[in-house]
């Protein structure tokens, strides 16, 4: 029988590991290694994101990094930065990595590679208990690096998808699972809708075959699954009808459609049948 960890208090769950930034070291250099082996051409491969080369996506995730290794290590300069952006989030995203996206090849990398190493300095350095300034609330350090890791997976896949890769996962997912659980109502927010004031029960298999469980056990809303299939819906890079997710309850049905990991506006996502797996339609 697989192991059941469940996470039921507040704060309490997988994005509070110790090891969550020496995980989010760990996706960070799968992806690294990816691409450092492409050639100049190949870094302007088209992914499934419109409008975004493979360069874009390391420019967004060293943009990303630069943001959090402030927000660490200095949080009043932080702060006056994230007081100066708009309310047009594609116009923030696209102003935050302009200085990077025109890079070479060889010279993006080497700043995504040092962004990220002082982030990830940054936030280890943080005491324990004491909130980071983000960009839609304070977190504690462990929990932005959780969604660093969702940052670098959700992007790192649309890499993958357009090289034609299969990621092999890893219990490092754990980190994101939990960290979509925390923000299970983002998904509602960034459709002006109102979440339901129900609890919902989640049971995520891992990789390894452990079970991460959240939430109430005799919640009537479920949702369960495969953890890597969690962290594609969540980061909207599949379509819910090509993953092996289920639902029980209308509410819970309704989440799978909308689910999502981060604030800003939904965007289209993936297609049904886009991303297919052999056996499905």
């Amino acid at each position: 029988m697989p192991s059941v960890t469940t996470y039921q208090e507040e704060g309490t769950d997988v994005t509070q590991a110790p090891d969550v930034i020496a995980d989010l070291t760990a996706e960070s250099e799968a992806l690294d290694a990816l691409v450092a082996k492409l050639d100049a051409d190949q870094w302007d491969t088209a992914t499934p994101a419109p409008g975004w080369t493979i360069r874009h996506q390391i420019a967004h995730l060293a943009a990303t990094f630069r943001l959090a290794g402030l927000a660490a290590a200095q949080p009043a300069t932080f702060q006056e930065v994230a007081s100066r952006l708009s309310d047009d989030f594609d116009a923030n995203v696209a102003a935050a990595m302009a200085d990077f996206v025109v890079e070479p090849p060889p010279v993006l990398l080497s700043r995504w590679r040092a962004e990220r190493a002082t982030a990830e300095k940054a936030l280890a350095a943080v005491p324990p208990g004491q909130p980071v300034p983000w960009l839609v609330r304070p977190l504690p350090a462990p929990v932005l690096a959780a969604a660093g890791m969702m940052e670098v997976f959700g992007h790192g896949q649309d890499v993958m998808d357009a090289l034609g890769v299969r990621r092999t996962p890893t219990d490092r997912l754990g980190h994101l699972v939990g960290f979509a659980v925390r923000t299970w109502d983002f998904g509602y927010l960034a459709r002006g809708l109102t979440p339901p004031e129900v609890e919902f029960r989640f049971e995520i298999t891992a990789p390894s075959g452990a079970v991460w469980a959240f939430g109430p056990e005799d919640a009537e809303q479920r949702i369960t699954g495969p953890a890597e299939d969690f962290c594609l819906l969540v980061t909207r890079r599949r379509h819910r009808d090509d993953l092996a997710l289920r639902a029980v309850g209308s509410d819970a049905d309704h989440w799978l459609d909308i689910a999502q990991a981060y604030r800003g506006p939904a965007g289209s996502g993936r297609a049904p049948g886009q991303f297919a797996r052999s056996g499905q339609r």
